[in-house]
Parts: C-alpha cells; sequence; structure tokens
C-alpha cells in the first residue's frame, strides 16, 4: 500500500507533472495532485502525492521538508485522512 503525502507552499507555476518529477527521484509516484480552484482554474498552492513504497515517502519528506522549490519553501508530510463536511453549508435561514 502506497503513502499519501501532503504537499503545502507550492509555487503556483507547479504542475502535476513537476511534482511527479520531483518526487520521482526518490521513489516511485503512484499519482501526483496539485489542487486547482474549481472557480478560477488556479493552483491553491498545495497538492498531494502517492508514493509506492513508504520508506520512500519517508525520504521524500526528510529531503523536501522546508526546501526551497521554484521560489517557495515547501511543507511536506502525511497526509491525514479527510475529514467528512457537513453537506448543508453555514447559511442561516431568515423567514
Amino acid at each position: 500500500m502506497g503513502t499519501k503525502l501532503y504537499v503545502g507552499n507550492l509555487s503556483y507555476e507547479t504542475t502535476n507533472a513537476n511534482l511527479e518529477a520531483l518526487f520521482g527521484t526518490y521513489g516511485a509516484v503512484r499519482s501526483a495532485q496539485v489542487i486547482m480552484d474549481r472557480d478560477t482554474g488556479r493552483s491553491k498552492g498545495f497538492g498531494f502525492v502517492e508514493m509506492q513504497e513508504s520508506n520512500a515517502a519517508q525520504e521524500a519528506i526528510r529531503a523536501l521538508n522546508d526546501q526551497e522549490h521554484l521560489g517557495r519553501r515547501l511543507t511536506v508530510n502525511e497526509a491525514r485522512p479527510r475529514e467528512e463536511r457537513g453537506g448543508a453549508g453555514g447559511g442561516r435561514r431568515r423567514f
């Protein structure tokens, strides 16, 4: 089973291919995705990388966390499980 990593503080020019190439130097990458804003189509400045081997993921964290990439200092750590979000929204109804 792979290890999913959170990558924060990405340059807005970073692409999925850039992210995959960066992490690919530490081991096999299953997937690499820069998260995009649905409305603007621009990067939100973070993404996720799934590494095939957990030891390669740990090596990537050690090597890349707090290192500069495309002019920004990266934050790299293991991704936390996604939290369930309420479906109703936060607005108040007025009658």
